[in-house]
């Protein structure tokens, strides 16, 4: 059981590891917002900034809202 468990948790570790934003749906990525990877941030804000147009109102507020929040860490 033990060894299952291992192999599944390794099998998810690398998916993760090489994640494609842009096969995820913009509610998901909305969703991870301030859950990802530092090295992993740069390409998951360019694909959110890429999607802004299609973004519903209420994912616009919580992507800009985000966005205020890091430029406001990073001063």
């Amino acid at each position: 059981m033990k060894k299952i468990l291992f192999l599944v948790l390794c099998t998810l570790s690398l998916l993760f590891a090489k994640t494609d934003f842009s096969e995820m749906s913009t509610e998901e990525l909305v969703a991870l917002m301030g859950y990802v990877d530092k090295t992993k941030e740069e390409r998951f804000y360019e694909e959110l900034e890429r999607r802004t147009q299609q973004m519903s109102e209420a994912q616009k507020a919580l992507y800009e809202e985000d966005k205020r929040r890091r430029d406001h860490a990073q001063n």
